[in-house]
C-alpha cells in the first residue's frame, strides 16, 4: 500500500498518540498537535494530486485482496473531503491555542481531537461498508467525549442528547450492515455494486436501503432526524463546535452521495426522489429555525441543517435524471445525463465551499463572545467600530453562505439550480432560491446586531468566559484571528477560481457516475467485467428499468 493512501490516517493517528505521550506539558501537545495538522495538511495536498493524475487509488491492508480484505480508496470526491477536513482540523487546532483553557488542554484535548481526525479520514477512504460503521464509531467516542469534556451541566445535557440519537443511528447502520451482507455474502463497496445487480429479494434489498438511508440522515443532521444538532453544537467549545460543524455532519452526505450512487441504483426514481424531498424540506427547517433565534451559536446550527438540504439536492436531482433519461433516450436522455452529472457536481462544489465557510462562522462566533461576553444578539453591538478586521472577517463567509456573487456559495448554488432547471425540478429550484433568500436575512441580522448597532450599555468584555480570556492572554490574537484570516482568503479564493473548482468537481461527479471505474479499480478488471454481464443479464429481465447510470 503506497504511502499516499496511507499517511494521511497514520498522521493523525501517530499525532494523537504522542499527544497521550505527552500528557504532563501542555506546552508539547500543542505543539505536537499544530505540527501534525501541518503534516496532515500536506500528506491530504499530496492525496489530491495524486488522485487527479493517477485516478481511482486503491490500497488492499496486509496484501488481501479486494473483496477480502481491508481496502483504502480515494478518488477525487473522497481525496478533496480528506483535504477539507485536514484544513479545518488545522484550523480548530490554532485557534484552540488562544480559546480553549488549560484544564481541557490536560484532559488530553489534542489527543481526542486528532483521533476525531483519524475517524473523519479514515471515512473517507474506507472502501468497506463496516468499516465505515467502524470510522462513524470512532468519531462518536471522540466527539461525544470533546463535548462532555470540562463536564460543565449545558455540555453534559448536550452530549447526552447528541449521542442517544447518533446511538439509535448506530443501531439502524448496524442492523442494515447485517441484512445486506446476509442477503450479499460481502461489505466491500464495489463487490457489492457487483453482486446487488442479481439480488433475488428486491423488496427486502429496498428496505434495507432506507434502514441505511435513515442512518446516514441522522448523521448528517437532515430532516427529520436533525433536532439533535442544534441541542448539541452550542454547548462545547467554539473551537470544538466548529470542527463538528465543519466536518461530522459532511460525513453523513458523504456516504449518502457514495452509497447511492455506487450501490443502490437500482430504483433511483424512487431512492433519489425520497432523498430529493428530504433536501427540500431539510433546506426550509433549517432557515426557519435560523431565522426565529437570537443567539449565534444556534443561528449558525440551524444553518448547518439548512446548508445540508443543498449539498443532498444535487444527489438527489441526479438520481431523478438519470431514471428519466434511462425511460426516454435520445436528445432529452442525453440532456438529462448531463444535468445529473452538474447535480453531482454542484453537491461536491457546494461541500468545499461549506465546509470552510461554516468552521469560519463559528469562529468568528467565538471571538465575537470573547471581545462581548455573550453571544445573545440582544446584548452585544458595536463590534464593527471596535474591531473592522473581525467584521471583514464575518462578512466574507457570511455573504458566501448566503450565495452572494462573486464568493464561492454563489457558484455552488448557481451550479445547483441550473442542474434543478435542467432536469425540471421546479419545485427544488424555488425552494433553494428562497431559502438563500431567508439566509441572507439570518446574516444580515447577525451583522445588524452585532456588529453595525451600537453596543448595549451593559455589553463588555467583562461578561465573557474567563477561561477563554486566559487562553487567549498566553496566546494573542494570533491564535484565533489567524484562522479565521486564512480561512476566509480560501473562501476568497475559491469564489475567484470558481472554474478550476468546479473542474474539479465535475471530474469527481464523472467518477461518481462511473460505478464501473470504481469496480475496476478496486476489484480488478475481471471482476469489472463480470460485473458488466450481470448487470446486462438483469437489465434483459427488468423492462428497462435503470439499473446503472
Amino acid at each position: 500500500m503506497s504511502l499516499t493512501l496511507l499517511l494521511p490516517l497514520v498522521i493523525p493517528l501517530a499525532t494523537a498518540v504522542l499527544c497521550l505521550a505527552a500528557w504532563s506539558s501542555v506546552r508539547a501537545q500543542q505543539i505536537v498537535s499544530v505540527a501534525g495538522g501541518l503534516a496532515h495538511v500536506a500528506a491530504a495536498v499530496a492525496l489530491v494530486g495524486a488522485a487527479w493524475r493517477e485516478g481511482i487509488l486503491v490500497g488492499q491492508a496486509g496484501g488481501w485482496q479486494a473483496p477480502y480484505g481491508i481496502s483504502l480508496v480515494a478518488d477525487l470526491f473522497g481525496a478533496a473531503m480528506v483535504l477539507l477536513g485536514a484544513i479545518t482540523g488545522l484550523a480548530c487546532i490554532v485557534y484552540s491555542l488562544g480559546s480553549v483553557d488549560e484544564r481541557r488542554e490536560r484532559h488530553g484535548y489534542y489527543a481526542l481531537v486528532q483521533v476525531l481526525l483519524f475517524g473523519v479520514t479514515g471515512s473517507f477512504m474506507t472502501g468497506d461498508l463496516f468499516n465505515l460503521y467502524v470510522w462513524f464509531e470512532v468519531m462518536l467516542m471522540a466527539s461525544f467525549v470533546l463535548l462532555a469534556l470540562g463536564g460543565e451541566r449545558p455540555q453534559l445535557e448536550g452530549a447526552v442528547k447528541y449521542v442517544t440519537l447518533n446511538l439509535v443511528a448506530s443501531g439502524l447502520f448496524l442492523a442494515s450492515v447485517g441484512i445486506l451482507y446476509g442477503m450479499l455474502g460481502t461489505l466491500n463497496f464495489a463487490d457489492m455494486a457487483v453482486r446487488v445487480q442479481t439480488v433475488e429479494r428486491p423488496l427486502l434489498l429496498a428496505i434495507t436501503s432506507m434502514l441505511l438511508l435513515a442512518a446516514f440522515l441522522v448523521k448528517a443532521g437532515a430532516f427529520p432526524f436533525f433536532f439533535w444538532l442544534p441541542a448539541s453544537y452550542h454547548t462545547p467549545p467554539v473551537a470544538v463546535a466548529a470542527l463538528f460543524a465543519g466536518l461530522l455532519t459532511k460525513v453523513g452526505v458523504y456516504a449518502v452521495t457514495r452509497v447511492y450512487t455506487l450501490i443502490f441504483t437500482q430504483e433511483m426514481g424512487l431512492t433519489h426522489g425520497l432523498i430529493l424531498g428530504i433536501a427540500g424540506l431539510t433546506m426550509v427547517t433549517g432557515v426557519l429555525g435560523a431565522a426565529t433565534h437570537m443567539d449565534i451559536r444556534r443561528i449558525l446550527s440551524f444553518h448547518i441543517i439548512s446548508q445540508i438540504g443543498y449539498m443532498l439536492m444535487g444527489v438527489g436531482l441526479a438520481g431523478i435524471a438519470l431514471a428519466r433519461a434511462a425511460q426516454v433516450g435520445g436528445a432529452e436522455g442525453a440532456a438529462l445525463r448531463s444535468a445529473a452529472a452538474l447535480g453531482l457536481a454542484g453537491t461536491v462544489f457546494y461541500i468545499i465551499h461549506h465546509i470552510i465557510v461554516k468552521a469560519n462562522l463559528f469562529l468568528v462566533g467565538g471571538v465575537i463572545a470573547r471581545f462581548t461576553g455573550s453571544y445573545d444578539l440582544k446584548r452585544i453591538g458595536g463590534l464593527y467600530k471596535s474591531n473592522p478586521w473581525l467584521a471583514v472577517g464575518f462578512l466574507v463567509p457570511a455573504l458566501s453562505l448566503a450565495g452572494i456573487p462573486i464568493l464561492s456559495g454563489f457558484w455552488a448554488k448557481l451550479v445547483l439550480v441550473k442542474s434543478g432547471i435542467d432536469a425540471g425540478q421546479w419545485v427544488i429550484v424555488g425552494t433553494a432560491l428562497a431559502v438563500s433568500l431567508l439566509t441572507l436575512y439570518s446574516m444580515t441580522k447577525i451583522w445588524a446586531e452585532a456588529f453595525w448597532k451600537d453596543a448595549p450599555a451593559n455589553a463588555g468584555a467583562a461578561g465573557a468566559d474567563p477561561a477563554a480570556l486566559e487562553a487567549g492572554a498566553r496566546f494573542g490574537r494570533w491564535a484565533t484571528g489567524g484562522p479565521i484570516a486564512g480561512l476566509a482568503v480560501i473562501t476568497v479564493v475559491i469564489g475567484l477560481g470558481a472554474g478550476g473548482v468546479y473542474r474539479y468537481a465535475e471530474r469527481a461527479a464523472g467518477q461518481l457516475l462511473d460505478p464501473q471505474g470504481y469496480i475496476e479499480a478496486v476489484l480488478g478488471v475481471k471482476a469489472a467485467a463480470a460485473g458488466d454481464a450481470q448487470g446486462a443479464a438483469k437489465d434483459a429481465t427488468r423492462d428497462g428499468e435503470v439499473v446503472t447510470p
